[in-house]
């Protein structure tokens, strides 16, 4: 039997307040997501002046790094090279940059996805946030 690491609701406080004061210093209205490795949600928080289609951006891109066990950036690589059979794939819905991996003891242990402002600061928020884990 194997053991594997998980999000505690510590944990996912802990990224969802990192990310949302990075969010802030910012000055970037996003939705912020935590999913568990299973891509189910365990957190969200939408910020004032935050689009109401990021509440569904944000979950489906960190469901789909979870599931996909990489950065959902790597499915819209893929499709804009070319490969468009990726729009098919079932359960996957949020292949846009923006959402993470959480690695912990190198297992998949969730994701965060952020939604609100250009792509790669959509990243930077969840990086910020996935770092209060190792603090």
């Amino acid at each position: 039997m194997y053991t594997k690491p998980v999000l505690s609701m510590t944990d996912v406080k802990s990224i969802l307040e990192a990310a949302q004061v990075f969010a802030a210093q910012h000055g970037w209205a996003v939705t912020i997501s935590v999913v568990d490795d299973g891509g189910h949600l365990l957190g969200l928080v939408r910020l004032d002046g935050a689009a109401p289609i990021s509440a569904q951006i944000s979950p489906a891109k960190a469901r789909t790094a979870a599931l996909g066990r990489r950065e959902s950036k790597g499915y819209e690589d893929s499709i804009n090279q070319g490969r468009y059979s990726f729009l098919s794939a079932p359960g996957l819905e949020g292949m846009l940059e923006g959402g993470i991996p959480i690695v912990v003891d190198s297992a998949i242990v969730g994701a965060v996805g952020v939604s609100g402002v250009k792509s790669s600061e959509d990243v930077e928020i969840a990086r910020a946030g996935i770092a209060a884990l190792n603090q």
